[in-house]
């Protein structure tokens, strides 16, 4: 048998990959073209031989502050771009390569050119917004003043002193001092002032300057055309005009205050009409003329940000790689004298060949007289893990790393999860309708799977699509759980042939109350339709579910305690073989082995038997006659032979192991006056799970006695809770099927009996958003879930340590954007 097991082929996902622990001496001349070369191959995990130094003691930190210096200009050209509505080029135009040198200095000069245009920008904006601004004033203004002409103001008396908010009427001030010029008046007349202010202030601004002045003001308003954009956000805003009458030297600088408070702009508004169309005719020249000018440098900033845009992606990865290149180089060491860099790291066993050619191509590259030293080393501390994964089994793999990184070498949960997940998942989801709504849903992922990769998708639809294949395996297990169980949307269908039961008359009026007669074989596949609206449908798959979930979860208690057993194989731990493999399979199967057992026969010989009394009693009364109960010959003194071996596997495992391993300790360091070194030897032999696997200078007796009670009792209690565990099955296959009925039965079948078009309309839209967001969604969820909890706490738990730790090698291809 041992043999067998040993000559069996590998698997890839079986055990992790075996590693190596590696030294590189560099010459300093190829050093950078090594690590590139060595981040384009992905395989090799670096480690930090300068933990002690902060990054601004560490050699390239000059290199990496240009890198970081580059990216934020990139970044900057990105907002740009995008701000501007152009959109990258995701082609790589053809272009000579640059060296890091000469990208800094074109990064430079592009973005004090943008800077500069962007200023520009800004200020013919701002002046473009004023005038605007102005001419809206003036347009709007000029009705308040003409109907309140010949009340309150006379022809000859203007504005004592005009308000000038901004330096943009530089140039129209030759006009409207001529026109405007400030005049003799008495302090008493009645003033204006004129101004433009965000209409979410309004009532604000209204409020504040009613309670400034006293009520002694007339405020109008009248709302803005056109909307004025603000150079800060880009916002198109909507504006008021208004106008505040008012009276007194006082009143003025109170409402000058409260317009400089509210952000309102205030503008020069004359009296005379003839005046106001002769600035309103110089305002819209104006506008004219920056129109143009904003729009030929819009233009010439378009066209220098699509210049840049044409090379952005291309400059960012280059930034990108150069400094994930130096942080990687900070991590070795410099020797000065030597005029070379030592750098340490792991890789996996397969690539050292890889590894060798790329650096020697490296050392050919850069016309380096010596050559790169690679050799491997002996390493103290554990190896860290490496699965090679695809699409489809990568996201296995994450589901068993989101419990915990597998030890090194240890056997790996992933290749059992990729069936048995989906699976237990279908049982408690088990209907073929809503298996083939999911399945359509997993095929629509898969076949845009090029499309959609490369799109930066949110965090439920990115969850979603790399998790397809394991949405693909859970709605093809749905599918056959729920021909299994015979539910279409919780409807029963007649596939696989007629029922075996037929009504007891021709009326089947008493087919409810009374039952049906079996008159056939039974039904080939699955539940018999007939079950579905009969008297006893809910006793017996309550009974089905109940049992078929404890046979499932007694199957996959057994795998779990299988690989703890290839894991000490494996480990070539003998103790855990004979200690904790032997005795935990024997107390397992001697309970629920044995309980699974009387089920099977039950089913197969129509048996009557309370397998509840049939349990209780076996602890109670062993050896009582169990009468009717009795399944098979020879059943009462099994039991008690399995109720002995139940006993006596809990000392098994509780107490050879922790004195064998001391007995051990004594014999292999006595005569020893020197205490134990912390190499790898030691570490090789020491046994898993023992006190002396984390290299501890004594051994602890105590330390290990408890560790391994904790072990005992957890395995004892566990195997009961665990068992109870997986009726989970059966209660959310039953809650998934009787709420699917619910809203089958309450709501469209309810509909459908109005003999109205839109009742029946309302009751199936109701139908088909209670299927999509409760049955679909949330029961899928919880399905999920409760599939994930059965596969890390009952099944992991009888072998995986998941204390370990990923392998994160230097890799190109791992850089995102994050790491600019």
């Amino acid at each position: 048998m041992e043999q067998f097991i040993d000559n069996l082929p590998p698997m890839d996902l079986m055990r992790s990959e075996k590693m190596t622990f590696v030294q590189l001496i560099i010459p300093a001349e190829s050093a950078h073209r090594a690590i590139s070369y060595l981040g384009e191959l992905g395989l090799l995990q670096f480690r930090d031989l300068n933990a002690d130094k902060s990054p601004f003691q560490r050699t390239f930190v000059n290199q990496v502050k240009r890198c970081a210096e580059m990216s934020r200009k990139l970044r900057f050209f990105k907002d740009q771009i995008s701000k501007a509505g152009l959109m990258s080029s995701s082609l790589t135009v053809l272009q000579p390569d640059i060296d890091l040198e000469d990208l800094e200095i074109q990064l430079a000069e592009h973005e004090h050119e943008l800077i500069e245009m962007n200023s520009n920008s800004d200020k013919l904006r701002q002046s473009y917004n004023e005038l605007l601004e102005f001419k809206i004033v003036l347009e709007k203004a000029c009705g308040f003043l003409v109907s309140s002409h010949g009340r309150v103001v006379s022809e000859g008396r203007e504005l004592q002193e005009n308000v000038y908010s901004n330096d943009a009427y530089v140039e129209t001030a030759s006009l409207l001092e001529q026109e405007m010029r400030p005049q003799s008046s008495n302090s008493s007349g009645l003033r204006f002032i004129s101004g433009i202010i965000c209409k979410s202030k309004l009532l604000r601004f209204e409020r504040m300057l009613f309670r400034a002045t006293r009520g002694n003001m007339l405020f109008n308003q009248a709302p803005a055309d056109e909307r004025i954009m603000d150079p800060v956000s880009s916002e198109m805003i909507e504006k008021t005009v208004f106008v505040v009458f008012f009276s007194g030297e006082q009143a003025r600088t109170k409402i000058l205050k409260i317009c400089e408070a509210f952000g309102a702009n205030c503008y020069p508004v004359p009296e005379d009409i003839s005046k106001q169309r002769q600035i309103t005719r110089e305002v819209s020249s104006r506008l004219t003329d920056l129109e143009a000018t904003l729009e030929a440098g819009i233009r010439h900033r378009n066209k220098a940000l699509t210049s840049v845009a044409d090379h952005l992606a291309k400059w960012m990865n280059m930034v990108r790689r150069e400094k994930a290149v130096y942080d990687t180089l900070n991590m070795l060491n410099f020797d000065v004298t030597k005029k070379c860099l030592v750098g340490e790291g792991w890789c996996p066993l397969f690539a050292k060949a890889q590894m060798q050619e790329a650096l020697q191509r490296a050392t050919f590259d850069s016309n380096s007289q010596v050559g790169i030293i690679f050799h491997p080393m002996d390493a103290v501390e554990s190896p860290p893990t490496y699965f090679r994964t695809n699409t489809f089994t990568s996201p296995y793999q994450e589901i068993v790393d989101a419990y915990g990184v597998a030890r090194y070498q240890e056997a790996n949960p992933a290749v059992y999860t990729t069936i048995i997940f989906p699976f237990l998942f279908a049982v408690m989801f088990g209907d073929w309708g809503h298996g083939i709504c999911l399945l359509l849903g997993a095929l629509v992922l898969i076949a845009r799977e090029n499309k959609l990769s490369t799109q930066k998708l949110g965090s439920f639809m990115e969850m979603l699509f790399g998790g397809r294949y394991v949405l693909l395996l859970m709605a093809i297990f749905s599918i056959y759980c729920g021909l299994i169980y015979n539910e279409f949307f919780s409807v029963p269908f007649h596939i696989f042939g007629a029922s075996a039961y037929k009504c007891r008359d021709t009326t089947c009026r008493d087919a409810h109350t009374i039952g049906l007669v079996k008159y056939q074989d039974p039904y080939p596949f699955g539940v018999d339709p007939s079950w579905r609206g009969s008297r006893s449908e809910l006793p017996f798959l309550n009974s089905m579910k109940m049992k078929m979930s404890i046979l499932f979860g007694v199957a996959h208690m057994n795998l779990g305690i299988i690989l703890s057993y290839f894991n000490a194989r494996f480990f070539g731990s003998s103790l855990d073989i004979r200690y904790q493999f032997v005795p935990q399979m024997i107390f397992l199967n001697s309970l629920f082995g044995y309980l699974s057992l009387l089920i099977i026969v039950k089913w197969c010989t129509g048996s009557q038997a309370d397998l509840y009394h049939v349990m209780i009693y076996m602890f109670l009364s062993p050896t009582d006659n169990l009468g009717e109960n009795q399944l098979f010959w020879g059943q009462r003194p099994l039991q008690i032979v399995l109720l002995l071996w139940a006993v006596i596997a809990v000392p098994w495992m509780l107490f050879p192991k922790p004195f064998i391993l001391k007995k051990l300790h004594t014999e292999r360091f006595q005569g020893r006056s020197y205490g134990i070194l912390n190499t790898s030897e030691v570490d090789l032999e020491a046994e898993p799970d023992s006190a002396r696997e984390h290299h501890h200078e004594e051994f602890n007796f105590s330390e290990v006695f408890v560790h391994q009670m904790i072990h005992a009792i957890e395995f004892v209690l566990g195997s009961v809770s665990n068992t109870a565990s997986y009726l989970r099955l059966w209660a959310l296959s039953l809650a998934h099927s009787e709420l699917s009925t619910v809203f089958y039965e309450k709501v469209l079948l309810l509909a459908w009996g109005y003999d109205n078009l839109v009742i029946r309309l309302i009751g199936l839209t109701v139908f088909a958003f209670a299927t999509a967001f409760i049955l679909l969604m949330m029961e899928s969820l919880s399905a999920f879930l409760h599939a994930l909890r059965l596969h890390w706490v009952e099944f992991q738990n009888k072998f995986y340590h998941g204390d370990g730790y990923k392998f994160k090698p230097f890799s190109f291809a791992s850089l995102t954007e994050d790491d600019d």
